[in-house]
Parts: C-alpha cells; structure tokens; sequence
C-alpha cells in the first residue's frame, strides 16, 4: 500500500520527493495532511471550518505559538484549503477538508507549487524582499485558485518591511491570502495585527501528546513504555515536532529491544524523580552530607546538573500547589507512590518556607547554566538550600524587630538571693504574686542615671530599634528621675520623645516627663565612641614603637587597637629541677 494511502487520524505520511529508500524523520513523515490531524487546536479548526462552510475566509491570517506545536504545517493546510480541486478535478470552492492527492495539493505539500510562496523573514527582513510580493501581488495566479503567500517568522521583518506591507495588507486583491507564522507575538506591530484575523495556537497537554506518540509508535512497530513516552512528553514541553524529535532518538537509541524509562532518562540526561524526591527530602531536612552524595550518585550515573535543578524547581512548584489546591496534579503522576509522598512532606512545609526555597533554587538555576562547573554550582546552592530551610520567615522577622518593644514572654523565675530588683526586672523576670503591684514596681525600678542607663534598658527589653535611637540621635542635656531633657538630632524620628516616655512608663511604672530641646546637649553615644576610638589610636600613634614602625613602612596606618594580656609573661617560671 502507497505510504500515501496508509489510514490515520489525518497523521498520514505526506509524500516524498525523494527515493523509495530515502528515511524521512518521524516530524516530517507525520506531518497533518489536514485540519482532522491537528491535535490540541480546537479553537482554530473549529474557526476556520466555519469559516470555510459560510464563504467568510479572511485574506490574512496570524499563527502564533511555541516552538514545533503546527504553525507552519497549519499554513501549509490553509493553503491547500484554498486550493483544493479534488480528486476528481471538479472542486471549485475552497473546502476544509483538502483530499491530499489532486495535484495543487501535492504540490502544497513539497513546497513546489508557483502560486504557493514561501518566505522565511529570518533570511529575508528588508524592504526589497516585500517590495516582491507587492509587485506579485498585482498579478492572478499561474494555475491555482488563490495566490498564498506563508511568512515564517514574521517579527523578523524590518520596520520599513512592516510599514510597506500595510497596504497591500489591508486591501489586497480578492485572488490574494496571507499567512503569517511567528513566534514572537509582540514583536509583530500592532499595524499589522490588527489587519489580520489572529489564532493563539496552544501546547499540547501531556496526555494527549503521549496518546498522539503512541499511535505513532504502533505504527512504526516500536515497543515502548507508557512511562517512557509520558517522560518524552514531558521534556517536549507541549510542542509535537520536539516530542517526535525525541522520540526518533529514542528509536535510534533503544535498538531492538522495548524502549523503557531509563533509557529515555539515560538518553535525557535526567534524574529518576523518587531520586529527585530523595534529595528534596533530605536538603529540607539539613542532611546536608548526605543530599551532596546523591547529587553524586546521579551525576555519575548521567543526570545533568541543569536537569536535576529543574526537577528539583518542578518538585518545590508541585508540594506548592498541593498546599494551596490539594488535587492539584503535575510533575508526579496522580496515582503514583512519588505522588503519595509529596503529598505528606506538603503536609509538613509551610507555604512561606516552599517559596523561599522556590527563590534559592531559581537563583541557583541560573548560576548552574552560567557555571564553569555545573555540579559545583549545583552542590552550592543545596548547601545554601540546606542552611535556610529553617530560617524563620523574613516578614516575621521584621515584625519581630519592629515590635521589639513588647513584653517578653514570661519565663519560669530563677531564685536569687537578693529577692530580684532591678536586674531581675530588666531580664523580664515575673513580679512577685504576692507583692502588691505599686509596691512590686517602686522596688524593681531601674536607676537612670545616663544614655548608657537608658540604652542597656532598651537592650533589655528587647527594643533594639529605640536603643540605635538612643545611641545615635539624643544629645542628652539633663536626666533625674522621672524627667528627661535631650535634643534630638536631625535623623530622629519625631516621635522618639513621645516612644520614649511611654516606653519608660511602661518599664518602670513612673510617670515620666520627656521633652526635647532646641539646642544644647552632650555628644551622643555613637560620637562619644568615635571620639574615644580617635583619641585612643592617637595615643597609640605616639607610642615611640609605633612610630618607628610607621615612619619603615609609609602608607601604613592602623587598623585596630587591642588589649592584650600578658598573663603568661607576668607569671613566674617553673623552677629548673636541680637533678
């Protein structure tokens, strides 16, 4: 039987101009013949099979999609749509349904037929090759029923391309159809968009694509698994031409025996996805030690390390939407053991740790691409992976900062000889039951005496940010209990006097006055320190030691200033045993 005439679902082979024994590629041998073998693009048959059995066929169409899901093979359809005679020859109106045997149609099909263009704009993006098809235009077709002019890659064309084209575009003579194939939708003016009728052509779902690769593979007489071509599939990311891509290597690369799911993991380079699991599981859990030994094991058994942050990303994608949608499914099988396990570890991470380690590995995807050493890069952000898992979330670690001035949460009280006081009470130990609160408060109040009393406190009460506002932006003119006077410097917030009183009050159980003046005060804190850190290495700098040494070696300056102590040189030495 002619290769022509074998039965399919539309997927029939288009003929060869080649020999009888030239091996055509299964992309190009299954190639739709017709709209009944276009799979996944319902929209855009059912569109144009209406359009074609009411008359309303619009004289440019946009296909627009991903790579390899039909836009060119589609063109090549509507063209010969318009241009079917039948097999009889007696066909005088366009039909949805072209037979694939008059002579337009084959001509269609090897890309030969004189009123049937073909341009790619990648190769030809300038003025003077539209300048062409406006001349052409002009003239009626050689021999079919309508000229068809199919650009491929379209947004490839120049602007100048572009803007000489709009008017043919829009009024081009009755005998005259566009077809125009991008896969850059954006790129494409909106000029020329909107002179065109447009179809979103979409990724094949992975169910389908793998029913569509089955029936290729009986056809072909090629023993396969189920699993393996769902792993094909997969790796095709919805497009048809890199899935039959796929899977002619698999062909090649199974030989004579039933193509499994490590051959086709073998081939791909990927990692068995309960490895994948595995290694999720453990970097989560801080095995750190034993997460890098993994990656080991399936890099040395032909994982790529690309590979193995992608699955890792899909896997974090997946626990995710089983936290948000929990019959959600995707990169594990519904019904399979690896599904069962996501869906108990999605049980025990929370959403804001999914997503951290969402970001991490993203960041660590691109380092992986750019690296000199994928594996290295790889190992490197586990580790980092590893070491964040069980951080706290960053918003609640800003709050905590921001709302440092709260009580701490009591704690069992410690005895103390001395009954409590006023250490006790900074540390936040609870107040006596049985002392009366007035009496409990005059008692455990702390003696302010300097910013220095002031900032310990804030530091004890776990109040870090008024401390750094204490040390940095009060100038202090006057403290006694109960009242305090400082000036604020020109980065304090405004209301630090008011914080500050109530914050007071709150510790202390006093009242206090806290009020600001205009000018006056002494240094800050943070300048006293600077100050002394400046006097102390002047004093340092004229020790006559240090002198000697920075007048050697010009340029030098010092760094620090340490106290050290010489225990050792103080302490007498052992005494010499006579014997």
């Amino acid at each position: 039987m002619d290769e022509t005439q074998e039965p399919s679902l539309g997927l029939g082979p288009t003929p060869s101009a080649g020999g009888a024994g030239e091996y055509k590629v299964l992309a190009r041998k299954y190639r739709p013949s017709d709209f009944s073998g276009l799979i996944g693009q319902e929209a855009l048959v059912r569109t144009l099979s209406n359009a074609f059995a009411t008359g309303r066929i619009a004289h440019a169409f946009m296909l627009t999609g991903v790579r390899g899901v039909g836009k060119t093979t589609t063109a090549r359809i509507i063209a010969r749509a318009l241009n079917c005679i039948g097999p009889d020859g007696k066909r005088t109106e366009p039909t949805i349904q072209p037979c694939g045997v008059c002579d337009p149609c084959i001509a269609i099909a090897e890309s030969r037929h004189v009123d049937v263009q073909e341009m790619d704009a990648a190769s030809r993006t300038g003025i003077d090759d539209v300048r062409e098809i406006i001349e052409g235009v002009r003239y009626a077709p050689a021999s079919a029923r309508y000229k068809v002019y199919i650009i491929d890659e379209v947004h490839m064309l120049s602007k100048q391309a572009f803007n000489g084209l709009l008017k043919t575009l829009e009024e081009p003579p009755p005998h005259v159809k566009f077809v125009f194939a991008t896969t850059e939708i954006r790129k494409v003016p909106v000029t020329v968009l909107s002179r065109c009728q447009r179809f979103d052509l979409r990724r094949i779902e992975t169910g389908e694509l793998v029913a569509h690769l089955q029936s290729i593979a009986q056809k072909e007489n090629v023993k396969i698994e189920d699993a393996a071509l769902a792993l094909v599939a997969r790796a095709a990311e919805g497009s048809v031409r890199d899935a039959l891509s796929l899977l002619d290597q698999a062909i090649a690369h199974g030989e004579d025996g039933t193509i499994t799911a490590d051959t086709i993991r073998g081939m791909l380079g990927l990692a068995d996805r309960g490895r994948v699991l595995d290694l999720f599981e453990k970097v989560m859990g801080g095995e750190i030690a034993e997460a890098l030994a993994q990656l080991n094991e399936l890099y040395d058994r032909g994982a790529d390390p690309m590979a193995v942050m992608q699955d890792l990303l899909e896997t974090v994608h997946f626990l995710t939407r089983i936290k948000v949608a929990p019959a959600a499914e995707g990169f594990f099988d519904g019904g399979s053991g690896e599904a069962r396990r996501a869906a108990d570890m999605a049980g025990m991470l929370s959403v804001p740790s999914l997503t951290r380690a969402w970001s991490l590995l993203l960041k660590g995807l691109f380092e992986v691409r750019d690296a000199a050493r994928p594996v290295a890069a790889c190992e490197m952000a586990l580790i980092r992976l590893a070491y964040a898992a069980d951080l706290p979330p960053t918003d609640k670690l800003v709050r905590d900062l921001l709302e440092g001035g709260a009580a701490p949460a009591p704690r069992a009280p410690s005895p103390s000889p001395s009954g409590g006081g006023a250490r006790a009470q900074i540390a936040g130990e609870p107040r006596s039951a049985a002392m009366p609160a007035p009496q409990a408060a005059a008692q455990s109040a702390p003696t302010l005496r300097s910013l220095e009393d002031l900032a310990a406190l804030a530091q004890a009460k776990g109040a870090p940010v008024l401390k750094v506002h204490i040390e940095n932006d009060m100038h202090l003119v006057g403290i006694e209990p109960g009242r305090l006077e400082f000036r604020p410097s020109a980065r304090a917030p405004k209301s630090l006097a008011a914080d500050l009183g109530q914050k007071l009050k709150d510790w202390t159980g006093t009242r206090w006055v806290v009020s600001v003046a205009r000018e006056g005060g002494e240094l800050t804190l943070a300048e006293q320190k600077k100050a002394a850190k400046a006097a102390r290495h002047e004093r340092v700098l004229q020790e006559p030691l240090v002198r000697a040494v920075m007048d050697r070696f010009p340029g030098a300056e010092i760094v620090a200033v340490r106290d050290v102590v010489l225990e050792d040189v103080a302490a007498p030495l052992p005494e010499k045993d006579e014997d």
